[in-house]
């Protein structure tokens, strides 16, 4: 009997031991489950910080809206439960278009409010002077409103992406398209005197080849200070150009097109898409005088009629009117913010429960046909850890007086980008 009732508590115990491995295998599986949520400064349960700064004032204050559309768009995010279930909270500052304001600001971003990432900084001048920064502390330079060569350099700043079509490309894409409709032209270029406007003036000499030489007959660079660029019109007129291409940011542009028009000079005209805002640009400029400018894109335009039953279109419509009322909608500067908006939440919606910094970049170096409610049909967007170029499809358009239309095909990018 002993020997039995032995028998009985050594295969109860078995069984005892059998049940306690069973959970704690059971409770070893889910363990990693939880691990797998992963954050970095910045990222939590609850929220995601994201930094930023835009010029709110100084002399591209034009594109302040970007910056109010983006703060809308991720508070209708918001609104409707966040990203997987955590709120967007972005931090904006005012670095007035100054490279040295932001230093100032980003450092703050970084070292105060330990944000995960930098989105959508605006202009070349204050991308480059905290592009070495925010590489050094491995801090995402994301989808920077800038679109120098540097900002697409995967090799040598692996955490700086930027967003918009490259300059040089932009340019080279006008170059050829001078070639092809106006093989004679006497071009003459205004260029911002820094690696925007240089890369823009690069490009289209690109694009030109060797004819650049001879068809380039005048070249005037401004200071993104200057208060007015009179003068340099005057002397690309008095050069012989009958091509002016303007490589410039909204306040000169919309002054280069106004003296134009102002001193009876009827050029062929070609802007940057930077500047090609009809509220910021073309209406202070006179829509009577950018009749006729030409420019390229990679989105629709809202107002245009072609896209009124788009439901792309009815989406960003329906944002701006709940979300940012008193904006344009019209303006390409807030569809712009739109879109590149859209894009940073399908990264972040990528990304999951990993929210470290080198998963944000690893997700935006890995899109694959990617769309936005706003872009043309046949844009896409693709990257890989060696190509952080997004827009590599372009679209010639042209003013009417009222709205932009597009002509031609679709352009695909190839060959050097800078």
């Amino acid at each position: 009997m002993k020997n039995w009732v032995g028998k009985e508590l050594g295969m109860s115990d078995g069984l005892i031991h059998l049940a306690i491995a069973a959970v704690l295998t059971i409770a070893l599986s889910v363990l990693p489950a939880k691990a797998q949520k992963k954050y970095d400064p910045g990222a939590s349960e609850t929220e995601i910080k994201v930094g930023q700064t835009m010029p709110f004032s100084g002399p591209a204050s034009a594109y302040a809206s970007i910056g109010k559309t983006e703060a809308a768009y991720f508070r209708m995010i918001n609104d409707r439960g966040g990203i997987n279930g955590r709120k967007i909270n972005l931090i904006q500052y005012d670095d007035a278009y100054s490279p040295p304001k932001a230093v100032e600001q980003v450092r703050k971003l970084v070292e105060s409010d330990e944000v995960l990432l930098t989105f959508q900084i605006v202009g070349t001048p204050s991308n480059a002077a905290v592009q070495k920064y925010l590489n050094s502390k491995k801090v995402p330079q994301l989808f920077a409103a800038a679109s120098g060569s540097r900002f697409s350099d995967s090799k040598n700043f692996p955490w700086t992406m930027g967003y918009d079509p490259n300059n040089f490309v932009e340019g080279r894409i006008y170059g050829q398209y001078i070639l092809k409709e106006h093989p004679n032209a006497k071009i003459g270029v205004l260029y911002q005197n820094d690696d925007f406007g240089k890369d823009c003036l690069n490009g289209i000499k690109a694009g030109l080849g060797d004819k650049a030489t001879k068809m380039v007959v005048a070249e005037a660079a401004y200071e993104v200070t200057d208060p007015i660029v009179d003068s340099q019109v005057l002397r690309i007129k008095d050069a012989g150009a009958d091509l002016f291409f303007i490589a410039a940011t909204p306040k000169q542009a919309a002054q280069a097109i106004k003296k134009t028009a102002e001193i009876g000079w009827r050029p062929v005209q070609i802007v940057d898409m930077k500047a090609s805002s009809v509220g910021s640009v073309l209406k202070p400029a006179g829509l009577e005088n950018a009749n006729g400018l030409i420019s390229t894109s990679y989105g629709k335009e809202p107002l245009d009629p072609q896209w009124k039953d788009d439901s792309g279109v009815k989406r960003y419509l329906a944002f701006m009117e709940k979300y940012y009322p008193e904006g344009d909608k019209g303006s390409n500067f807030n569809t712009y913010a739109y879109g590149a908006a859209q894009l940073l939440v399908h990264v972040l919606e990528q990304c999951g429960d990993d929210l470290t910094r080198e998963n944000v970049m690893n997700q935006a170096a890995s899109l694959k046909n990617v769309t936005s409610d706003l872009s043309l049909p046949g844009i896409i967007i693709n990257t890989s850890p060696t190509d952080y170029l997004l827009h590599k499809r372009l679209q010639m358009m042209r003013f009417n007086g009222e709205r932009w239309e597009p002509f031609g095909p679709i352009l695909e990018v190839a060959g050097s980008a800078g």
